[in-house]
């Protein structure tokens, strides 16, 4: 995507790389064609090992398989872009007439601003932002895992606006990582994606404008949505928003329809970041770093270039193949992490305003517990009633 003069205005505060990362070295498809990590990809994908543990029961994964159906059967986000519900077209053929005769909807930026967030809020997301792409966080390439195909990867010159949406995961399920049960957070906050994106783009499309919806592919997710306005990075690579903490899966809809953009915020999370650490500590693979931010990252599956933590996601990716389920440790440890409470926001309004107290509320974290894994067990035991 080559960037139209005066298409793209920063008001980030936050460093842009200085090339477009190449999607084939993205983890999870370097484990289909690196022949280094392909062991790691059968031993998670292929060599399903049921144990009496609660958590890892058949029982377990089928309740985990159940939350990703939506995104395997129809979503397809991680699989390619352009295809299932992440389709860049809509199945309303008359949507081409509204483009081609002009009859679009028309308001002001401001007032379809304000009703685009107000739908993506109905569609099921917990936040949803604002911003410019700039060209540098669209992948360069894509690499389709229902092909092995690997080629250029561009959005329409005239669709450079995203409209970012955070869905939030199960606090009660993330709190049971790194077993069946978070995976089925992480399952559903997928499929949940695959579902509000596409519905987002078909609402716009229905206004008349092109709508591109997008869940893990044709862009970098978090660098979006902190232009968004929705949130900072983080020691543990993850975005963190001031609502949900690190507890949010990302989807985006790019479009031409005039929009107000919002612009990155910071409410303290990156500086708290630096001297917290739990989640470098808690991290059972070792894979995010405890020390100072850098430049460089660990290997290929890193975009370099910019001063921030790099994880290393080999490590990663390897303790998933041996626990045979994915891991949201790093998400169920952060203090960030909570459920809203009159004590946990006024911490946050504390940490908004001053860094003098981060080490203190990083510490009563975990005198009450918060980092401590809760058995799988206690989740199937609670029964919610209304």
């Amino acid at each position: 995507m080559e960037q139209q003069k005066g298409s793209y205005e920063s008001k980030a505060s936050f460093p842009v790389p200085t090339y477009r990362f190449d999607q084939k070295n993205e983890m999870f498809k370097r484990s289909i064609w690196d022949e280094k990590m392909q062991p790691h990809r059968k031993r998670f994908y292929e060599e399903i090992v049921y144990q009496p543990k609660i958590g890892y029961r058949k029982l377990d994964y089928a309740f985990c398989n159940a939350t990703w159906n939506l995104e395997w059967g129809f979503g397809f986000g991680n699989l390619r872009s352009n295809y299932g519900l992440y389709s860049w077209e809509g199945v309303v053929e008359r949507i081409k007439r509204y483009v081609e005769t002009g009859d679009q909807v028309e308001e002001s930026p401001e007032e379809m601003s304000r009703v685009i967030k107000r739908a993506a809020r109905f569609f099921g997301a917990g936040a949803v932002g604002i911003c410019r792409v700039h060209p540098n966080w669209v992948y360069s390439h894509e690499f389709n895992l229902f092909t092995r195909e690997h080629y250029p990867i561009n959005i329409p010159e005239d669709s450079q606006t995203a409209i970012v949406m955070a869905i939030p995961m199960d606090y009660e399920a993330t709190r049971c990582s790194p077993s069946g049960v978070s995976a089925a957070a992480t399952g559903f906050g997928y499929s949940m994606m695959a579902f509000g994106a596409n519905l987002l783009a078909t609402f716009i499309r229905g206004l008349g404008y092109r709508a591109i919806p997008c869940g893990n592919d044709t862009a970098l997710s978090i660098p979006l949505a902190m232009a968004a306005g929705l949130g900072e990075g983080s020691r543990m690579g993850l975005l963190i928003t001031e609502q949900y903490g690190p507890r949010v899966r990302l989807c985006k809809v790019f479009t031409n329809l005039p929009l107000q953009v919002d612009s990155y915020r910071t409410f303290g999370a990156l500086e708290f970041c630096k001297t917290c650490k739990k989640c470098a500590i808690y991290c059972p693979s070792r894979a995010i770093p405890d020390g100072e931010m850098t430049t460089e990252g660990h290997n290929i599956s890193n975009q370099s270039g910019v001063s921030k933590w790099y994880i290393d996601a080999e490590k990663c990716f390897s303790f998933w193949a041996k626990n045979r389920m994915s891991c949201s440790t790093c998400i169920q440890v952060c203090p960030f992490n909570k459920a809203p409470g009159m004590i946990h926001d006024a911490i946050r309004a504390v940490i908004k305003r001053t860094t003098l107290f981060n080490v203190l509320f990083t510490q009563m974290d975990s005198i009450f517990g918060y980092g401590n894994t809760v058995p799988a067990k206690q989740f199937w035991d609670t029964l919610e009633i209304e």
